[in-house]
C-alpha cells in the first residue's frame, strides 16, 4: 500500500509505502536529467521479522504539517506510530492491537491523537496516543466480518467511513460509536475507501469481486449521531477491471484541460473539433484478447455513448458545496493481472435525473 503525505515535507512531495516485506519506506520526487520526474527512495525502516506492512496513514489530511507522523499496521495484528523529522521515520510507539492481521490502521485527522483500526478478528477499534495503548478507546463488533478499509473524513469532523469483507460500508459519528449512522451494501469486500479531496460527501470504494463505486453520503452523513438511516446511494461504477478491485484514489489535478500525461492527438488542419478538449482517451485491451477497443471520434476526443457532445469540465467549488455538475479523474489498479487504469467521471445531477446514466464517461 501507498500514500502520498497530504503536504509537503522540506519542500517535498513525499510518498509512504508498506511493503510486503515488512518495511515503511519513504520516497520523495526528483528531476531527471530529461526533465521528467522520478521517485527516489530517502529512507526505509523494518517493522520486525516474519511481518507483512498491510496499511499506512498520514496525519496531515486535513493540511497540518507541523507535527507529520505515519502510522501502519502489520500481518501480527500489530500497530506503529513512526514520526518524520527531516526525512526520516522514528517509532513514537508499537502495540499488539488484534488477534489476527490487522488490515487497516488510521488517524483521526481532526484529533490526531486519535488513531482507528480494523483486524481479520472483525474488530473496529479506536486508540488514544495520549494514553497506554494497551487499551482501546472503544471496539465495535458491528462488521461481522474482517475489516480492511478506514478513512477519516478530511472536510467533517466526526465523520468516519469503514469497510470490510462483509460487503457493507458504514459510516460513523466518531462521538457515538455504539451504532454507526449509514449502512451501504456493495456487494464485495471493501478493501479501500478514499474521500474525495474536495468534496466532503463523496466516497470512492474499492470493492474487491464488486468492482469500482462513487458513493454520494450527503444525506446519509448528515443524520443525528443516534439513527441508522438507510444507504448512501451509488452515483458511479466502474467495471473494466479484470481482477480484484484492490486499490482507489481521486487525483487532485484540475481538469480545466487534458491531463498532462495523455494529451489528444494533433488535430487535423482540415477538419474543425466541434466539442471542448478535456476526456481521457480509452484504450482498454482485454487480458482474455477477447477484444481491443479504442473509443474516441476522429479528432481524438473521446465522446460518451449517452451525450452528443462533451461538456467542458466545471470549476472545483469549495468545500462543503455539491457542484451542478463535476468532472473527477480517477485511477484503481486491480490485483492478479497488477494492472493500473485512469479513469474520468463526469457527473451532472440533474442531467441524471433525466437519463438515469451515472457511469464514467472516460478511461484509460
Amino acid at each position: 500500500m501507498s500514500q502520498k503525505c497530504h503536504t509537503e515535507i522540506s519542500e517535498h512531495s513525499l510518498l509512504g509505502m508498506a511493503t510486503a516485506c515488512g518495511e515503511i519506506q519513504l520516497h520523495r520526487l526528483r528531476d531527471t536529467q530529461h526533465g521528467r520526474c522520478a521517485l527516489e527512495r530517502v529512507f526505509c525502516t523494518e517493522l520486525g521479522p516474519n511481518r507483512l506492512a498491510l496499511s499506512l496513514d498520514w496525519s496531515t489530511g486535513r493540511g497540518d504539517s507541523t507535527d507529520p507522523r505515519v502510522v501502519t499496521s502489520d500481518s501480527t495484528g500489530s500497530l506503529m506510530v513512526l514520526s518524520l523529522a527531516e526525512d526520516h521515520l522514528t517509532a513514537v510507539s508499537q502495540w499488539k492491537a488484534h488477534d489476527f492481521e490487522a488490515w487497516i490502521s488510521a488517524f483521526s485527522y481532526w484529533d490526531t491523537q486519535l488513531v482507528y483500526s480494523g483486524g481479520d478478528d472483525c474488530k473496529l477499534k479506536g486508540w488514544d496516543l495520549r494514553t497506554s495503548p494497551s487499551s482501546a478507546v472503544f471496539t465495535s463488533k458491528r462488521h461481522s466480518m474482517g475489516v480492511c478499509s478506514i478513512h477519516s473524513n478530511p472536510h467533517r469532523e466526526h465523520v468516519l467511513a469503514t469497510g470490510s469483507y462483509d460487503e457493507t460500508v458504514l459510516l460513523w459519528d466518531g462521538r457515538n460509536m455504539r451504532q454507526p449512522v449509514s449502512e451501504t451494501a456493495v456487494g464485495g469486500g471493501v478493501w479501500r475507501l478514499k474521500w474525495h479531496p474536495v468534496h466532503e460527501h463523496l466516497l470512492l470504494a474499492a470493492c474487491m469481486h464488486n468492482d469500482f463505486h462513487i458513493l454520494h453520503c450527503q444525506e446519509a452523513a448528515g443524520k443525528p449521531k443516534n439513527g441508522n438511516e438507510g444507504s448512501c446511494p451509488i452515483l458511479a461504477s466502474y467495471i473494466l477491471h479484470n481482477s480484484l478491485a484492490y486499490g482507489a484514489d481521486w487525483s487532485r489535478l484540475p481538469l480545466s484541460g487534458p491531463p498532462p500525461s495523455s494529451p489528444p492527438p494533433e488535430t487535423p488542419s482540415s477538419v474543425a473539433p466541434s466539442e471542448p478538449k478535456g476526456h481521457v482517451r480509452i484504450q482498454y485491451e482485454s487480458p482474455t484478447a477477447s477484444f481491443d477497443t479504442s473509443l474516441e471520434d476522429e479528432c481524438g476526443c473521446y465522446i460518451p455513448d449517452h451525450t452528443t457532445a462533451v461538456s467542458a469540465p466545471a470549476p472545483v467549488p469549495g468545500v462543503g458545496h455539491d457542484p451542478a455538475s463535476l468532472s473527477c479523474l480517477l485511477a484503481s489498479c486491480s490485483f492478479y493481472d497488477h494492472m493500473l487504469h485512469v479513469w474520468r467521471w463526469d457527473w451532472s445531477p440533474e442531467t441524471e435525473a433525466r437519463s438515469g446514466d451515472t457511469g464514467p464517461t472516460s478511461s484509460s
